[in-house]
């Protein structure tokens, strides 16, 4: 829960001004608006990537509104995953190892290696990727590299997934399989956030956020995700 939240790099120029918003465990959010209206912004708050300026954050009840940025990435680790526009990945490492390094930020470093190998091979199949552990970023086509930024995600397990324009850098047949994926993710619990400037792609959240100049002008529940309920 978001309350009368502001955020500022500068103290004269508020990026996001006032904001209220609460997401339900379990549900599933587009944020949309135009380049520079905040949107993305609100994402890093969500995911406390950012602290706010102002206001007050309750995550799972703990308010993280005034934590150090250790315990803001504590909080992270634990409980959120995160996919990017532009996958992220890095490009000397395999499909494997990428989805391995958020293990190493959480304590599994003292796991036995085959173990987090194992964990980390059976969330890239997850995702159809077990044909591909050992390739390089550079030997994966763009749909393939995002479905590795979602094994990552992924792989401590977060109740909430962040998504920043997770279809933006791709064609529409790899969109659609982002999205699929992330449509299962929320039919087994987990709450997904997700900037998107695609409405077609917005529509499939159950309730789609506006954000304009810094403060969120609209919000209404979509249509298609309505429809997609109704389907079962």
């Amino acid at each position: 829960m978001l309350d009368d939240v502001s955020f500022a790099y500068d103290p004269a120029r508020l990026i996001l001004k006032g904001v209220s918003l609460r997401v339900g465990a379990g549900e599933t959010v587009a944020i949309v608006g135009p380049s520079g209206s905040g949107k993305s912004t609100l994402m890093n708050i969500l995911g406390c990537l950012d602290r706010a300026t102002s206001g007050l954050y309750i995550l799972d009840g703990e308010d993280v509104s005034r934590l150090s940025k250790e315990q803001l990435a504590g909080v992270r680790n634990r409980k959120i995953g995160f996919v990017f526009q532009s996958f992220n990945l890095l490009p000397r490492l395999s499909a494997l190892k990428n989805v391995m390094l958020p293990m190493m930020y959480n304590g599994f470093q003292y796991l036995d290696a085959t173990v987090v190998e194992a964990r980390a091979a059976a969330v890239l199949r997850s995702v159809g990727l077990g044909d591909r552990l050992h390739h390089t970023p550079a030997k994966l086509s763009g749909g393939q590299q995002q479905r590795v930024a979602i094994a990552r995600a992924l792989i401590n397990e977060p109740s909430i997934i962040m998504a920043d324009e997770p279809t933006g850098n791709l064609d529409s047949r790899s969109s659609d399989e982002i999205m699929g994926i992330l449509h299962r993710l929320h039919n087994d619990g987990a709450t997904i956030v997700m900037v998107t400037h695609e409405a077609d792609r917005a529509a499939h959240a159950q309730r789609v956020i506006e954000v304009l100049d810094g403060r969120i002008v609209a919000e209404e529940r979509s249509s298609a995700a309505v429809e997609l309920i109704a389907k079962g």
